[in-house]
């Protein structure tokens, strides 16, 4: 029985965006399903915003096609799009109080009396706020001005939900529940949100699907475990979570050698004695007595973090490890680092995605 496929709501075809000579986004091909929680990562200035403004119709590609439930959209007015954003500084209005504030899209849009009313409401409900309507915005804290920026986005009944780094003002604790809640909602509404955000952490707890953005093109994108497990290239390795990255030598399928020594693996689909980099997470390694370790090392330094220790060791090639660990560990120590075959991911040099995905189905096609 074969699963139906989520309709498509939004495409990006080839698209670029120049500012003069500067080149913003490059070639960007993209899909966007209904009812999904999508995330665009990556630095400050790769572009992302600049994706979510191509969607809501403030700007316009350079050259490309952006497509709207399958209607080119390149030249359709913002107005005309069933899309709202969520800005990073919420741009609610001072001047009027939380049910206004709420109320101002539905009412531009002419909409009776009693419509705005029940959107209002349903909407406040929707984000915990029916009981503040009456408050104004400077009577509210920041989650809540959150809140009410979320409101009066889903009261204008968008298909899509735009949320420009919506949380980075917020602190530490509040900001990890708004994105429980940001996450319960967009499942519970069934609606699709396109989610930016340069924090990997973030995108990684509260995404379906995330587009690792840099130097404006797509680097790669997936779940969250495989952008994690199976970075691409350095950049997403680095990039998404800690990573250990190391020069090494493929030589043959299922075998490499770093450190001076040879490894097996579960990676295939490379010439042999092609130069590669391993990737070993420092949560994948452990810290053993010397005798039982694949690598032997020395203690150079470590940090207690609260939950674990981060720790720093030196193999005797020369190569640098971050371990994650439970247990402290003494400076100057000899030990030994264990890891197994699957903890190591290999990585081609500078291959794109389509390459990657290539080579993935063509060695799993042979298992």
């Amino acid at each position: 029985m074969t699963e139906n496929k989520a309709r498509t709501l939004i495409e990006f075809k080839n698209v670029t965006l120049d500012y003069g000579e500067t080149e913003v986004l490059k070639n960007i091909d993209l899909d966007i399903e209904e009812g999904k929680f999508y995330t665009l990562l990556g630095p400050s200035g790769s572009g992302k915003s600049t994706i979510l403004n191509l969607i809501s119709g403030r700007l316009k590609p350079t050259s490309g096609d952006v497509f709207l439930e399958g209607q080119k959209a390149n030249d359709l007015p913002a107005n005309k799009r069933q899309v709202n954003t969520v800005f990073q500084n919420y741009a609610l209005f001072p001047n009027m109080n939380v049910y206004q504030n709420v109320a101002f899209g539905p009412s531009i849009k002419g909409f009776e009396k009693n419509k705005v009313d029940n959107l209002v409401r349903s909407s406040l409900s929707l984000v915990q706020l029916q009981d503040l309507a009456d408050r104004d915005i400077s009577e509210i804290s920041g989650g809540q001005q959150q809140r009410v920026a979320i409101a009066r986005a889903l009261a204008n009944e968008p298909k899509v939900l735009l949320l420009d780094e919506p949380l980075s003002a917020l602190d530490y604790k509040l900001r990890k529940e708004m994105q429980y809640e940001l996450r319960e909602l967009q499942q519970r509404l069934g609606i699709t949100f396109i989610f930016v955000t340069h924090d990997q952490e973030e995108a990684l707890a509260m995404s379906d699907w995330i587009f690792v953005i840099n130097d404006g093109k797509v680097e790669q994108s997936g779940s969250p475990v495989d952008i994690y497990d199976e970075p691409i290239n350095h950049f997403v390795a680095n990039f998404i979570g800690e990573a250990n990255i190391i020069p090494g030598v493929m030589k043959k399928d299922y075998l490499v050698s770093f450190a001076g020594k040879d490894f097996k693996n579960v990676d295939a689909g490379m010439r042999p004695n092609e130069r590669v980099e391993v990737v070993i997470r420092p949560e994948d390694l452990d810290i053993v007595v010397p005798s039982r370790g694949k690598l032997q090392v020395t203690i150079d330094d470590q940090s207690f973090r609260g939950d674990s220790y981060e720790i720093t060791a030196i193999d005797d090639a020369g190569n640098e490890w971050a371990v994650q660990a439970t247990n402290p560990a003494k400076i100057g120590q000899r030990r030994g680092l264990d890891f197994d075959p699957e903890d190591i991911h290999i990585m081609r040099l500078n291959e794109s995605e389509e390459e990657f995905d290539a080579r993935l189905e063509s060695y799993e096609g042979e298992e």
